[in-house]
């Protein structure tokens, strides 16, 4: 008789789910379509592997545009592209670098993304350390840069991944380095109006022509990571004259090291890349499951498509892509109807600052108050392990609740934080919804932007379960009730591409 009491206390008491509205029903189906009859990995394999790297404005960036919208066909959505309007294209060419002394040898390098080629020449100076951040900090070190190939910073501070694992002493020191850095970036950029706003964004574009003019090689960045993996970035809002190459983080540190000791490295190096001259189109791919009873509003489950160049841009997002094109045909071979409409949408051109999901939710401005969320995957090839609530916290409870049929797959941790860098921030403004899924790392920090950003490194079970969680976390909202309160929204402003200062022009 007690356990029967405490049975309808219980019941009378309401789950948690029917209090935020949510439906866990076909979450089974959803799930034993993802776990078991997965095709996630296949896809995966034919657009690393075959399609390969997809830098935006590349033609296999439009051919994995077809690839995805033919694959949403084939599973019985509808499908198509969105186009939008792209900065300039640039290739990647041939590279040579080499340490002339203290000892010859070659080094590894690779051009940072939309920077120019030396010409056709091999060009052979000193490595010497400058500090050009300011307008004022360039004008006293104009004449060290001359004939010089060009270290603007440090060395990064990388933990040896072969000595003892960091002590609790090591990471706070480690932290305080870092703060450092921040505090003094933070104190040269005290004055926040506009006026200086704009003057710091002029001198970023021309800081490179007036090196070009003051006689500089290029530029050395570090790579940033262990054991000589490579670190790719750049955007054609960040067009260089100035050859900009990437070295392992153990070479840039030697260098480091000599000059502290008086002595200056030589190298000679040569690179040919293409600048392209006009702005191209891009275009976002797109599949949809039309809602049966609010079809004007939208779920959008989302991830990047493009990818850097010096691996296969598997984990950095072939894999979030495949897993949000396996959410939508676990959806469809549920036979599940979700009451709002479902959108799967492939971005381009994140990698160069969000440039294709800026310009999708700009597009789509004027359904913004009908998107219910927006959910994206880009964080590696690990499982989903939860979500960061944005600064939300008022919906811990509805994830909670989204989460509970996948929390027996790992999926169950709910956490205020904000995550950044990746498209779901694209439609924030717009007061919508957006969510990042929290992740598994899996070596993601080695993988990113990375020589080795290969299928070998892509995690079959984790990306299986991360295509069920997001296909029922997708289709759960779907089918709340009522559409989510709007956050706040604020002016978005269109990006530009700003060229230099008169009389800086490329030559």
């Amino acid at each position: 008789m007690k356990r029967s009491l405490w049975l309808l206390l219980t019941l009378a008491a309401a789950p948690l789910a029917a209090q935020t509205g949510v439906d866990t029903t076909g979450s089974g189906a959803l799930i034993d379509q993802a776990m078991n009859h997965s095709e996630v990995m296949k896809n995966l394999e034919y657009l690393a592997d075959v399609i390969g790297p997809r830098l935006t404005g590349s033609p296999a960036t439009k051919k994995a545009n077809d690839w995805t919208e033919a694959r949403f066909k084939a599973y019985g959505l509808a499908a198509s592209q969105e186009a939008w309007q792209y900065g300039v294209t640039w290739e990647r060419g041939p590279i040579a670098f080499r340490i002339d002394s203290p000892f010859p040898r070659n080094l590894v390098a690779h051009s940072w993304a939309w920077t120019d080629g030396t010409a056709g020449k091999t060009l052979t100076g000193p490595v010497v350390l400058v500090d050009v951040s300011t307008p004022e900090s360039l004008a006293v070190y104009k004449s060290k840069v001359k004939g010089a190939w060009l270290m603007l910073r440090p060395a990064a501070n990388i933990w040896n991944p072969d000595g003892p694992p960091m002590t609790a002493a090591d990471s706070a020191a480690q932290r305080a380095e870092q703060q450092a850095r921040m505090a003094a970036f933070r104190a040269g950029n005290t004055d926040t109006s506009e006026a200086a706003r704009q003057a710091r964004r002029q001198f970023a574009v021309d800081r490179n022509y007036l090196l070009k003019q003051y006689g500089a090689l290029g530029v050395l960045t570090d790579a940033s990571k262990q054991l000589g993996l490579m670190n790719m970035s750049g955007s054609p809002y960040a067009v260089s004259p100035l050859p900009n190459v990437v070295i392992a983080h153990e070479d840039y540190s030697q260098f480091s090291r000599l000059l502290a000791q008086g002595v200056t490295p030589r190298i000679s190096g040569r690179v040919d890349n293409t600048m392209g001259t006009k702005p191209v189109t891009q275009w976002n791919t797109v599949g949809e499951i039309k809602g049966t009873e609010w079809p004007d509003q939208v779920v959008i489950l989302g991830a990047h498509l493009d990818s850097w160049d010096l691996g296969t841009g598997t984990t950095d997002n072939g894999t979030g892509s495949m897993v949000v094109l396996e959410a939508a045909r676990a959806i469809m071979q549920s036979g599940l109807k979700p009451k709002r409409t479902m959108r799967f949408v492939l971005f381009t051109g994140e990698e160069e600052g969000l440039l294709g999901s800026t310009a999708y939710a700009a597009q789509h401005a004027g359904e913004a108050g009908k998107i219910q969320a927006v959910l994206v995957l880009d964080n590696g090839t690990g499982r989903i392990t939860g979500q960061a609530l944005q600064g939300r916290a008022e919906d811990a409870q509805l994830w909670k609740d989204l989460l509970a049929p996948v929390a027996s797959l790992g999926a169950d941790s709910v956490r205020d934080a904000n995550k950044g860098g990746t498209d779901h921030l694209s439609f924030i403004p717009y007061g919508v919804p957006g969510w990042n899924f929290d992740q598994e790392s899996r070596g993601y920090d080695h993988t990113h932007h990375s020589q080795v950003d290969t299928y070998d490194h892509a995690v079959p079970g984790d990306l299986i379960q991360a295509s069920a969680v997001m296909a029922v976390t997708g289709y759960e909202l779907a089918n709340l009730p009522t559409l989510l309160p709007r956050g706040p929204t604020r002016p978005v402003t269109p990006r530009t591409v700003l060229p230099p200062s008169p009389g800086l022009a490329k030559k």
